[in-house]
């Protein structure tokens, strides 16, 4: 047997928290990649923020080798995230499969990204292993289990596994499935170089890392190679693989899942998606690459102190590097200073990056309210623009049509829940499409939903309403006409750049009472009195007042004529008024974040 025979590359997909990176751990200890007893876990999240929130962030590579059947297979496998806002990892990771294992919670059931995922698989042509996982649990349905995925994917009840990622039970009839249907990789060791370069990420030591699936011939330290996209030529300095740590390596050949090192210290020159061949003898044909998640929200992002601004420059270069969904380009406000002008897929994907850019780069950022990518046209222009921030709007007076992004979102519910899900969908402006039944006790709910509506809370709304059952998964579908206004935050009518929100114009008055409250317990009190308003353009909608700090000047006078007295709250009251003018208003942090959550 060719050593390409006894080669198996797949992927793990599922729903959120349905056990992926679980079962990835159990593949790791019966393929004896690490000691039994001493594996941490979650062992492929080495990220600390994944393993203390307990999702994955990153798809992660690693192989296994696995005796089965007198043989030795190389199993090459990829944990993927399940999270909405991280899809695109997923795309990425099956473009390096011939299979993938979907996996569904027997408590839970099949859910919103569960559908996705396995679309996505059956687009890349993969070969699907269904799984119910976690049958060890008291509230586990297996029976309902094997009713949904027939009823959802199709599948029978005998194709369908049942296992326990976490005490082990049926993983090794799964590795065994994975070995006999899942197919060896195509392609030939003799043809020229043609790799996938799938993923990369930045060494403070050796530059940025590219992640390979070789598909045709052979790569080895020391050839010099070509990226097709980019038409850059590099030297080979380190190839390895992952098991799970790096384990340098000769050379990679065809079918083979790994990464190379070649001295790039800009992490600009990369494009992931791109085609690797060897600039001595190239491949003719190079990979479409990687088609671009463009991201759905926008925020400011600013370092809090001036100094630093530099080290975030640097910083969000080598984060996109390994996030290629994160966009950023320079900006600046007048209260906040210089910073990025930040796009993310969603409101987790923008929360990760900043926890990222806090934690592995010492910075303290501030990041203004989100938004989404808006189209204004103007009066006397013949194209709308894009408008990601509200510093970007127009005034009122030059617009003629405002235009906003909507999407299909498909909720799945079960059918207990369908007027709360309906009632919640309706409060934030969607239009009801359709409905399609799921068996007998679940459904999916389509809605036409302006995107600003559900980037903020409706994912914790729609658990909340379904006590946990619901999931939903959107797509991008267009643009449509809408009324959206600028609302602006004022400290002693002053304008604060950073706080400005567009806002639909029927919520406008509801949103000015609620920042400008919010504002109200944040702001600390100054020494002169702090007047809070919010308004569109020269109007007012909401106003409220931090009273300022007494001190007591009179402390001092014993008795006496109370003109004393009077002479001193006199001279106290125009100090405070010339303060009140010259000075600037000290916003804690928290005010923004909190502003941020709203």
């Amino acid at each position: 047997m060719k050593e390409k025979d006894r080669i198996r590359n797949f992927c793990i997909i599922a729903h959120i928290d349905h056990g992926k990176s679980t079962l990835a751990d159990r593949f790791l200890e019966m393929a004896g990649t690490v000691v039994a007893g001493k594996i941490s876990q979650q062992m492929l999240d080495s990220m600390e923020l994944e393993r203390e929130r307990g999702i994955t962030i990153k798809a992660k590579a690693v192989r296994l080798l696995y005796a089965f059947g007198g043989s030795s297979y190389i199993l090459n496998l990829i944990d993927t995230p399940g999270h909405v806002d991280f899809s695109y990892e997923v795309a990425k990771s099956l473009k390096g499969c011939e299979g993938a294992i979907l996996l569904v919670d027997a408590a839970q059931g099949v859910e919103a990204q569960t559908l996705a995922n396995f679309h996505l698989a059956l687009e890349g042509n993969l070969k699907i292993i269904p799984v119910l996982n976690k049958i060890d649990l008291p509230s586990a349905d297996i029976e309902k289990g094997y009713r949904q995925m027939f009823d959802i994917f199709g599948f029978k009840k005998e194709e369908i596994l049942a296992v326990s990622a976490k005490d082990g039970t049926g993983v090794k009839d799964l590795l065994a499935q994975v070995i006999e249907e899942v197919p060896p990789p195509s392609g030939s060791p003799d043809e020229p170089l043609k790799a996938v370069l799938f993923d990369s990420t930045y060494d403070l030591y050796r530059g940025v890392v590219l992640f390979i699936r070789v598909f045709d011939g052979k790569i080895k330290t020391g050839d010099k190679i070509l990226l097709m996209h980019q038409r850059k030529e590099y030297q080979v300095e380190e190839i390895g693989i992952f098991s799970p740590q790096p384990i340098k390596k000769d050379s990679l050949s065809c079918g083979q899942v790994g990464y190379i090192c070649c001295n790039i210290k800009d992490p600009r020159e990369i494009d992931v998606g791109d085609t690797v061949t060897l600039s001595s003898n190239p491949t003719k044909l190079c990979f479409e690459g990687y088609q671009k998640m463009s991201p759905m929200v926008f925020c400011g992002v600013f370092p809090s102190s001036s100094q630093d601004y530099e080290t975030l420059r640097q910083a969000v270069e080598k984060l996109s590097l390994s996030d290629s969904s994160f966009t950023y380009e320079p900006d600046s406000l007048g209260s906040l200073g210089y910073g990025f002008r930040c796009g993310f897929l969603g409101l987790l994907h923008m929360d990760i990056v900043q926890e990222r850019l806090e934690r592995e780069y010492g910075l303290d950022l501030i990041l203004t309210s989100p938004n989404v990518k808006y189209k204004v046209k103007e009066k006397d222009s013949v194209e709308a623009k894009e408008v990601e921030s509200a510093h970007q709007f127009p005034d009122q007076q030059v617009i003629e049509k405002v235009y906003e992004p909507y999407i299909k979102a498909v909720i799945m519910t079960p059918v207990d829940f369908i007027d709360p899900v309906c009632d919640l969908a309706k409060s934030r402006r969607g239009d009801f499409i359709k409905m399609d039944y799921l068996g007998k006790d679940s459904l999916n709910i389509i809605f036409a939903m302006p995107l600003s509506e559900v980037v903020i809370d409706f994912y914790d709304k729609l658990k909340s309403v379904t006590r946990g059952y619901g999931s939903f998964d959107y797509e991008l579908t267009g643009y449509r006409e809408t009324d959206i206004v600028q609302l602006d935050i004022f400290f002693n009518q002053k304008k604060i750049d950073a706080f400005s929100l567009l806002v639909h114009k029927s919520r406008q008055e509801s949103k000015a009472r609620a920042v400008v409250e919010k504002l109200k317990e944040l702001i600390p009190r100054q020494m002169y009195e702090v007047k809070i308003q919010a308004g569109m353009g020269s109007k007012i909608i909401a106003s409220s007042t931090v009273r300022q700090m007494r001190k007591n000047v009179t402390a001092k006078c014993y008795g006496g004529d109370v003109t004393r007295k009077r002479k001193l709250w006199e001279r106290q009251k125009k100090g405070k008024k010339k303060m009140k003018q010259l000075g600037n208003v000290s916003v804690p942090r928290e005010a923004f974040l909190e502003v941020l959550k709203m």
